[in-house]
């Protein structure tokens, strides 16, 4: 039986036995058939089998339910997409505020549906906080930000910002400078949610076959080692995965996440650090970091990441004392108290990324093909919103879900943007990384001259604009 337990805190901390479901080793005539048992295969399974409850669907897994992305992230359950702002930046305002409360609904979604199947994952709605918290340009930027945000429509029900003395009512960090608090995030147990989806779907008539890598896809089916699948659809939804079914790695490219955890934290501590709510957090740097507060009051954080080179995946995610220690240093840097605490566990997982920096939700009713995928590190509520479209889109739905600027209602693969050849994306990867830790190291340095943090910003500014 493989590790799976080892591969996060999340799976580790699973109350079941990580058995086996059967191995598919017969062939199969169905309705739809689904790629991966991860949130996006798992949303779209439930979605279809709700609105269509004589669908004859299958899910076809590799390893095991919640194995990928879905098993390993750093819980964030956010009511926002990737690369939003562009996205919804064509539309009329009326438009554009419909769209916003649309994905800023999306972790109430979930929970009707946990409160309606059942399924404890901790769920808690307490906001986040993205926080200035290591130099004074992170203030700047963030009101800059916050400023973007209002000219769109929004308000202060949807970000507020809070001066320091507010920020510390809910988190207390070395050196404040402010923050922004997003009401539509919550944190939950990730492996929680992929396995009690999975036992949801299965209740509901949907078979799951697990250590059943799929060798073969294409219009009308796909093969494994030991079995084929006819299917009237195919749904690829395999995320980070993306380069293991050729062509959907040109389109969608495997990036890493790196994450630690500490020991469970006295009541003392955590009434230092605040956090009392459930709410997620993040320092607002260039390099995403993320965090929360777990039940058992842990603290999970989670920084920065990889790529590598022709988009191989990583499968070995034992963190290096040096991955740890850079994590370590930077949730020091918040949390001076904690600069020794100790880490009883560090992971890592694939996540996908497409070449336009936002998500897509794809529909080609010619070869029967439809993918949601591209989230870029957000997959957690965006697979939930893909879930939800893709089924949708399959039934011939019209719905609000379906006419979003974030969906290719029709059209073949040929209507995502393919990434470039490498060592394109290799160079321009580690040339945009490294702005970005300069910039990063020079701000953070408080005897930097005006006239360098000013030049590292605006050389990181640069190459993130042209990452766009």
């Amino acid at each position: 039986m493989p590790a799976w337990r080892s591969i996060s805190l999340w799976m580790d901390q699973l109350d079941e036995p990580l058995l086996a479901r059967p191995a598919l080793e017969q062939d199969l005539d169905i309705d739809v058939a689904i790629i991966g048992a991860g949130y996006t295969g798992l949303w779209t399974a439930y979605y279809l089998k709700r609105q269509a409850p004589q669908l004859n669907i299958a899910i076809i897994e590799a390893q095991t339910a919640g194995f990928g992305a879905s098993g390993r992230n750093g819980g964030w359950l956010m009511g926002n997409l990737l690369g939003e702002d562009r996205l919804l930046a064509g539309l009329s305002p009326e438009q554009r505020r419909a769209s916003y409360d649309l994905l800023h609904n999306i972790p109430d979604q979930v929970r009707v549906v946990l409160e309606r199947e059942g399924i404890d994952c901790d769920l808690r709605k307490g906001g986040a906080l993205y926080c200035a918290a290591r130099y004074p340009e992170q203030e700047a930027s963030l009101r800059l930000y916050l400023d973007k945000l209002y000219r769109q429509g929004l308000n202060e029900n949807d970000y507020r910002w809070l001066c320091p003395e507010q920020l510390a009512q809910q988190i207390r960090i070395a050196k404040p400078y402010g923050g922004i608090h997003a009401p539509h995030v919550a944190t939950l147990h990730p492996a929680k949610l992929a396995r009690g989806l999975a036992r949801t779907v299965e209740r509901m008539g949907v078979r799951i076959y697990e250590n059943s890598p799929v060798t073969q896809w294409q219009s009308g089916g796909l093969r494994t080692a030991q079995a084929s699948v006819r299917s009237r659809w195919v749904v690829p939804a395999v995320e980070g995965y993306a380069v293991t079914l050729p062509p959907l790695g040109r389109y969608q490219l495997p990036v890493q996440s790196l994450i630690v955890a500490t020991e469970p934290l006295s009541a003392a501590t955590w009434d230092e650090i605040g956090l009392s709510q459930g709410q997620a957090f993040g320092e607002s740097s260039r390099q995403v970091t993320y965090g929360q507060r777990t039940t058992d009051n842990r603290l999970i954080f989670g920084a920065r990441g990889g790529y590598q080179f022709a988009g191989r995946l990583r499968h070995d995610f034992d963190l290096t004392s040096s991955e740890i220690e850079l994590r370590r240093y930077l949730f020091g840097e918040l949390f001076p108290q904690l600069k020794n605490v100790r880490i009883t566990h560090g992971w890592g997982g694939n996540l996908g990324m497409s070449r336009r920096f936002q998500p897509h939700m794809l529909c080609d009713r010619a070869n029967g093909i439809a993918l949601s995928g591209g989230y870029g590190g957000e997959g957690v509520g965006a697979s939930n919103l893909g879930g939800r479209t893709l089924a949708d889109l399959i039934l011939e739905r019209d719905t609000e879900l379906i006419r979003q600027p974030w969906v290719i209602p029709q059209g073949g693969l040929d209507a995502l943007k393919a990434w470039e050849p490498e060592p394109c994306r290799w160079l321009g990867y580690n040339a945009i990384i490294r702005s970005f830790v300069h910039e990063d190291q020079t701000l953070a340095n408080p005897v930097s001259a005006p006239w360098r943090r000013k030049l590292a910003s605006g050389i990181a500014g640069f190459m993130e604009g042209f990452m766009q």
